[in-house]
């Protein structure tokens, strides 16, 4: 069997203490359970953090190695405790760690009984979820070791417009540290201003803190340090949230590749 993951690893010659996970970019269902799936929702799962992958490929040049899903988070979701338990609490709908529906409520199973039950959320677990966490556990450690500390950076985005999650619009950019815990002061002070030095209205913290990777890894005390970046998708997409637009992207992807320079700087120090 195949890893569950892609690793691409840094294009220059010197690696940096930064690891770049994209959890939600995968678009494949293993073969086993392919068939489950309703194929018209399978063709395009619309929960899919599109074409991260190509948005921050810039980031393998600064030295940066990056960790992605190969499976549609509709196998497993990778940013969810693996025990279901709720990331908030203040009433807003969370998806599930293997849902059974997309954000906007449709089914994606063919019948019911296709939803995963518990022996079958185990072998999920086993097959699709920790590998990609021992992968990057193995990822931080290693930089950790090298440097002395690490940042893990996490990676989503989402329709500006989810109505059964939010009832406005998100902000555009949300950086989120589950409350100034997951990272030290000074790189989440660094992360937060250069990406507010851009065009782009960034929230801290609300409505997003950062998922379960990003709570799961963060530990600033050991010098492991996470932080998430949730966007919305029309700026780096078009406007129906389909296709990837080059233009808006570019901006987007200037602004990243400062953030991460600042980032890179201040790990060095």
């Amino acid at each position: 069997m195949t890893e569950p993951f892609v690793i691409i690893s840094p294009k220059k010659g010197t690696e940096v203490p930064f690891i770049l996970s994209i959890p939600h970019c995968g678009t494949d269902f293993p073969e086993e359970i392919k068939d489950h799936y309703i194929p018209e929702m399978t063709s395009f799962p619309d929960d899919t953090d599109w074409y991260l992958e190509r948005l921050y490929s810039f980031a393998s040049d600064l030295g940066i190695t990056i960790i992605h899903a190969k499976y549609s988070r509709w196998v497993i979701d990778l940013n969810r405790d693996p025990e279901s338990k709720p990331l908030y609490n203040d009433g807003r709908i969370i998806t599930s760690l293997t849902p059974n529906t997309d954000f906007l409520g449709k089914k994606i199973y063919k019948e019911d009984k296709y939803i995963p039950d518990e022996k079958e959320i185990n072998r999920r677990l086993q097959l699709y979820y920790l590998p990609y966490y021992k992968k990057l556990e193995q990822l931080l450690e290693e930089r950790k070791k090298e440097f002395g500390k690490v940042l893990l950076w996490d990676v989503h985005s989402i329709r500006h417009y989810v109505p059964t999650i939010r009832k406005e619009p998100f902000p555009e950019m949300i950086l989120g540290n589950n409350d100034e815990t997951s990272a030290g002061a000074d790189l989440i002070h660094t992360a937060y201003q250069t990406l507010k030095s851009g065009k782009y209205f960034v929230s801290h913290n609300t409505p997003f803190k950062g998922g379960h990777i990003t709570r799961y890894f963060g530990n600033p005390q050991q010098q492991i340090h996470a932080l998430q970046l949730e966007m919305n998708k029309n700026i780096y997409m078009d406007d129906k949230e389909i296709e990837y637009h080059p233009q808006r992207a570019k901006e987007v992807r200037s602004l990243l590749q400062n953030t991460f320079e600042q980032l890179i700087f201040k790990l060095n120090q």
